[in-house]
């Protein structure tokens, strides 16, 4: 008999899937719309809501309890990406100060059509590999800070509102 063992050193956890929020308690995206618009016009921080706050919960409660993955919020960014447009490469971790980084990134489709997420990583020898996933309104995607993405807008018509949440692991 042969004694084979097996140990994962690290991974890439991408958790994903739509905010399916009682009766009576959905989240009103025009009113995160109306935020990322001030907060762009303004060039002010994002503004506290009480809808942004039940998203928080939801993302926040679901991953402790379904994942024992216990997250606390550092900042909150709202963006519009023109139509046919793709981001610069995005990382949310500053490699010379990881002690301050955040530990995971969290996009939400606030108003998306024809939007994807691009999302770069290494598989050991396989280098500079990428995964799409469509970001459709009310769903969301959570990945380490370390994973550089960009925000791909393929439609011809209208702006997508994305809301991007930062997290530290506690």
């Amino acid at each position: 008999m042969v004694d084979f063992n097996k140990k994962v050193l690290s991974q890439i956890d991408l958790h994903y899937g739509k905010v399916s929020m009682p009766k009576g308690f959905e989240i009103n995206n025009n009113i995160l719309t109306e935020n990322i618009l001030k907060q762009e016009l303004t060039n002010s921080p994002f503004t506290f809501t009480k809808e942004w706050d039940k998203l928080n919960r939801y993302i926040v409660e679901h991953l402790t309890v379904e994942q024992d993955l216990k997250l606390i919020n550092k900042s909150i960014i709202g963006n519009s990406y023109k139509p046919e447009t793709v981001s610069l490469p995005i990382c949310f971790a500053d490699p010379l100060d990881l002690r301050n980084s955040p530990d995971y990134v969290m996009l939400y489709g606030v108003s998306t059509q024809s939007c994807f997420i691009k999302i770069y990583y290494d598989d050991n020898r396989r280098k500079n590999r990428t995964w799409d996933i469509q970001l459709k309104e009310n769903c969301f995607i959570i990945f380490p800070s370390m994973q550089k993405y960009c925000i791909i807008n393929n439609q011809k018509n209208s702006l997508n509102f994305i809301l991007t949440t930062t997290y530290e692991y506690i």
